[in-house]
């Protein structure tokens, strides 16, 4: 069961898996960061990370089945504190499909764990 908010209501309630996604709109879901990209210097500031849903490797995925990844960028910044390879997030915002990959630019985000000693 999630953790009660102060208000009373499950702190997931009406979080999404990665995979189950729609194509657009504000969606809040939640997923383990597989990976970050910094971007040089003389570069426009960005930095994206990619996340895929929580506790669904490579070796646990279903025949057959659909494995969620989500590219997340925040534009304007070279670094984002706490956004690090095997985090997890809960994340909140506009949808959209950036090069056929679901893409979420500027989201709001929680993070709800960390993976020590990886």
């Amino acid at each position: 069961m999630a953790d009660p908010a102060p208000d009373g209501v499950p702190r997931n309630a009406g979080t999404l898996p990665i995979s189950q996604l729609p194509e657009k709109g504000r969606v809040t879901c939640q997923g383990r960061i597989e990976s970050v990209t910094f971007l040089p210097a003389d570069q426009a500031a960005a930095f994206s990370a990619m996340v895929s849903d929580a506790g669904q490797g490579k070796a646990s995925l279903q025949p057959g089945a659909r494995r969620g990844r989500l590219r997340v960028v925040w534009l304007g910044r070279r670094r984002v504190p706490g956004i690090e390879a095997g985090a997890e997030i809960r994340l909140d915002g506009m949808l959209s499909t950036n090069n056929g990959l679901p893409t979420m630019f500027n989201p709001r985000y929680e993070i709800l764990s960390r993976q020590e000693n990886e």
